[in-house]
C-alpha cells in the first residue's frame, strides 16, 4: 500500500475513534485522491455515511468497496449493517452469509447476523450466532449484550442480567449495554436499579436513543419527581429538534401537548419502522362476500384492552363481516379461553417475522387489520409497514397518532379530536357518534359487600379514590389533590399500589405538603370483580392529567362511581371527558386546575348534590351510549363500510363521521 494512504487512513481510523467524522472523511478524501479505487478507503466511506444515517451513499461506497476487492470480510459486514438499518433482512443475512465464507473466525459477522435473527423473532437461531461469536472472541462485550437483549425476548431475565454484566465487566463504558440491562431491570421492576442503570448510560452518552424518556417514564412509575420538571424540558425541545430521546407511549403520561406526540411518534416511525416496500404493492381486490377484520393485538388476554373489547367480538355480524384474530402474545388464561372461539379465526403469530405476518394477512385477503395496540408494551408496528392490508386502523390500545402514514385511520370522537386538533394526528379520524371506546357489559361486579374498615377506609369520612397506575400521577396532580384534601377536613385519598417506592414517596410527598400520611390509603390490587365491587366504598374519583383514567374511568362508571376529570388537549387526556359525556355527566368535566378543585371540594361539601349525581350515573348506566355495545357495534361496523366503501371506488382515506 502506498506509504502515504497508509498513513491516510491511520489518520482517519484515529479520527473516528474519536467520533470526529468530518475529520475521518477529510483524510479519506485526501486518499481517495490518490488512489480512486482503494477498498479500505471506500469500505471506511461507507461507514462514515452509515453513521450519518447517509444509507444510499453508504451502499454506494460499500459496493465499490467489494467490486475492488471480493473477498472483503469487513465491507461485506458493514453492508450487512445498512441492510439491517433499512429491515432488509434477507439482504443483510446473505451479506453476512458471504462475509463468514470469507472469513469463519470473523466474530462481529457472526454476532450481527444474530441481530438480524433477533429482529426476524428467531430468538434461539440467535442465541446460538452470538455463542459462536464469543467463542471465536471471548470478551466480545457487544455479543455478550446481544445476546443478553435475545435472552430478554425469551423472558430469561436473570440469564439476560448476567449477559449484559459480563459485557459491563469487559467495557465498563459501554452505554448501551447499561441501557440495555436497566430494560431489563424495568421488567423485572426492580425500578431504583433500572433508574440507576438509565442514568449511568445517560452519563456515558447523553444522546443515547430513547434512554432520557425511559428514565423519566420509570421515575414516574415509583412517583420519583426529583428534577422531573427539567428532565420533561429537555425531553420536549429535543423531541421538537427530532432527536430519538423518548418513545411515544412515555412521552403521554408526561406532557399534554398534541402536536409534541405525534412529532415523537413520527421520529420513532422513522428510526424502528419506517415504510417496507420489501412485499410491493397489494393489488386492488375485488369484494369478498364479507368486509374480512383483522384484529391484532398483544393482549388477547386478561388485561384492560381485553375487558373492553370482549362483548364487541362476540356480537359482531357474522353475515357481513369474517373476524380474525391475530395473537401477538400467546396466553392461557381464562380470557383467552372466552375470546377463542368467538373469531372465525384464531391465530396465534408469536413467533413469525413482521414480514411473514403481513405476507400471511395479505394471502388471507384481509380487508381491514385493526391494531388494537398501537406503540404499546409487546406491539408489532413492523407489521404494518410492509401494507399488510389495505385498510390499516389504530384503534383502542394507543390513546394517540402512531406517527405512520401506513395508519390510514384513527377511531375517535368529536370530544377526543375536535376538527381544530386534526392536524395533530397522521391518520384520518373516524368519529364514532358517542364514544370511542367500547364497553362489555358482561363484566361482572362481585356480590362480595366489602366493608370500609378492612379496606383501610375511615367509616364515615369523604374518600377520593383514583385507581390508575401510579405513573399517571404528576407532581401538578399529587399538589391539586392534597390541596384538596386540605381543604375537605378528615377527607382521605384512596389510591392503587402499584409498588412500594412509589407508596413511600407519595407519602413523603404528602408530608412536604403539609398533609398526615394516614390520609393516604393504598389499595393492593384484586381479582377484577370484588376490585369493581370495592368501588362502592369510595365517593368520587378524581382522574389525572395528562393521562386520563381510560379503563379505569369506565370501571368506576360502571361500578356506579363518578368521576371528576381535567381535560386536556392530547387524546390520552380527552377520554375521561368522552366517557362522561357518553354516558350523560359532562358537568363531570372540567377544563382548568382550579374549576376542578372546586367542583370537587364543592361535591364533598354537598352530599345531596354528590346524590344526585349518583343517582343519574345509576339511571344512565343501562340506557345511555356508553355501555350499550349493540349501538357501538353497529356504528363501528358502519364505519368499517364505509371505509370499506371508499377503498372499492379507489377514494383515498378521509375522515368519517359515523351519525
Amino acid at each position: 500500500m502506498n506509504p502515504q494512504i497508509g498513513f491516510l487512513l491511520n489518520k482517519s481510523l484515529e479520527s473516528l475513534r474519536n467520533s470526529n467524522l468530518e475529520s475521518a472523511e477529510l483524510y479519506l478524501r485526501q486518499a481517495l485522491r490518490l488512489q480512486p479505487s482503494n477498498p479500505h478507503v471506500l469500505r471506511l466511506l461507507g461507514v462514515i455515511f452509515a453513521q450519518r444515517k447517509q444509507y444510499l451513499e453508504a451502499l454506494n461506497y460499500l459496493n465499490d468497496s467489494i467490486k475492488a476487492l471480493p473477498k472483503n470480510s469487513l465491507a461485506l459486514s458493514n453492508l450487512g449493517n445498512i441492510f439491517l438499518e433499512l429491515k432488509e433482512y434477507n439482504n443483510a443475512i446473505d451479506a453476512y452469509d458471504r462475509s463468514i465464507k470469507i472469513d469463519q473466525n470473523y466474530a462481529e459477522a457472526w454476532s450481527n447476523k444474530g441481530n438480524v435473527l433477533y429482529e426476524l423473532k428467531r430468538f434461539d437461531e440467535a442465541l446460538a450466532h452470538h455463542d459462536q461469536a464469543l467463542s471465536l472472541k471471548s470478551d466480545y462485550a457487544e455479543a455478550w449484550s446481544n445476546k443478553g437483549n435475545a435472552l430478554h425476548e425469551l423472558k430469561r431475565f436473570d440469564e439476560a442480567l448476567a449477559h449484559h454484566d459480563q459485557a459491563l465487566s469487559l467495557k465498563s463504558d459501554y452505554a448501551e449495554a447499561w441501557s440495555n440491562k436497566g430494560i431489563t431491570l424495568n421488567e423485572l421492576k426492580q425500578y431504583e436499579e433500572a433508574i440507576a442503570h438509565y442514568e449511568k448510560a445517560l452519563t456515558l452518552k447523553p444522546d443515547i436513543d430513547w434512554v432520557c424518556g425511559n428514565l423519566a417514564s420509570t421515575k414516574m412509575k415509583i412517583c420519583c419527581w426529583s428534577d422531573l420538571v427539567d428532565q420533561l424540558k429537555i425531553i420536549s425541545i429535543k423531541v421538537m429538534s427530532n432527536y430519538r430521546v423518548s418513545e411515544p407511549f412515555s412521552l403521554l403520561s408526561l406532557n399534554d401537548g398534541a402536536l409534541l406526540q405525534k412529532k415523537s411518534s413520527e421520529i420513532f416511525i422513522r428510526d424502528r419502522y419506517p415504510v417496507n416496500h420489501v412485499l410491493g404493492p397489494i393489488p386492488r381486490r375485488s369484494r369478498n362476500e364479507k368486509i374480512r377484520i383483522a384484529y391484532f393485538s398483544a393482549d388477547f388476554k386478561n388485561h384492560p384492552v381485553a375487558y373492553l373489547v370482549a362483548e364487541l367480538f362476540e356480537i359482531h355480524d357474522k353475515s357481513q363481516f369474517e373476524i380474525y384474530a391475530f395473537s401477538l402474545v400467546k396466553s392461557f388464561d381464562e380470557m383467552r379461553r372466552r375470546l377463542h372461539n368467538v373469531f372465525d379465526h384464531f391465530i396465534d403469530i408469536e413467533e413469525m417475522s413482521d414480514v411473514a405476518i403481513a405476507q400471511l394477512a395479505r394471502d388471507l385477503a384481509i380487508d381491514i387489520i385493526i391494531d388494537l395496540s398501537g406503540l404499546t408494551l409487546d406491539s408489532r408496528t413492523g407489521i404494518f409497514a410492509h401494507r399488510a392490508a389495505p385498510i390499516q386502523v389504530n384503534y383502542l390500545g394507543y390513546p394517540g397518532t402512531m406517527g405512520a402514514d401506513y395508519i390510514d385511520y384513527i377511531i375517535a370522537d368529536k370530544t377526543l379530536i375536535p376538527s381544530e386538533l386534526q392536524s395533530c394526528y397522521t391518520e384520518k379520524v373516524v368519529y364514532l357518534p358517542n364514544s370511542y371506546q367500547v364497553n362489555d357489559r358482561k363484566r361482572l361486579i362481585s356480590d362480595r359487600q366489602f366493608t370500609r374498615q378492612e379496606l383501610g377506609l375511615p367509616d364515615k369520612e369523604f374518600v377520593f379514590c383514583c385507581f390508575n397506575n401510579n405513573f399517571k400521577i404528576l407532581p401538578a396532580t399529587f399538589a391539586s389533590w392534597m390541596r384538596i384534601l386540605k381543604t375537605v377536613e378528615g377527607s382521605v385519598l384512596w389510591l392503587l399500589q402499584d409498588n412500594p417506592w412509589a407508596v413511600e414517596n407519595l407519602k413523603e410527598e404528602a408530608l412536604k405538603q403539609g398533609v398526615d400520611v394516614n390520609r393516604l390509603v393504598f389499595a393492593e390490587r384484586m381479582p377484577p370483580p370484588e376490585h369493581l365491587a370495592r368501588h362502592r366504598q369510595a365517593d368520587l374519583f378524581l382522574d389525572t392529567l395528562p393521562y386520563n383514567a381510560h379503563t379505569t374511568c369506565s370501571d368506576a362508571l360502571w361500578a356506579g362511581l363518578p368521576v371528576l376529570t381535567l381535560m386536556g388537549e392530547s387524546f390520552a387526556s380527552r377520554v375521561a371527558a368522552s366517557l362522561l359525556n357518553a354516558v350523560g355527566l359532562p358537568e363531570l368535566i372540567t377544563s382548568t386546575q382550579e374549576s376542578y378543585e372546586v367542583l370537587a371540594i364543592g361535591l364533598a361539601r354537598n352530599p345531596q348534590k354528590l346524590s344526585d349525581i349518583k343517582l343519574k350515573l345509576a339511571r344512565n348506566r343501562l340506557s345511555a351510549p356508553l355501555f350499550d355495545t349493540p349501538l357501538f357495534a353497529k356504528n363501528l361496523e358502519t364505519a368499517y363500510i364505509e371505509m370499506y366503501e371508499r377503498y372499492q371506488v379507489d377514494l383515498q382515506p378521509d375522515h368519517i363521521f359515523i351519525a
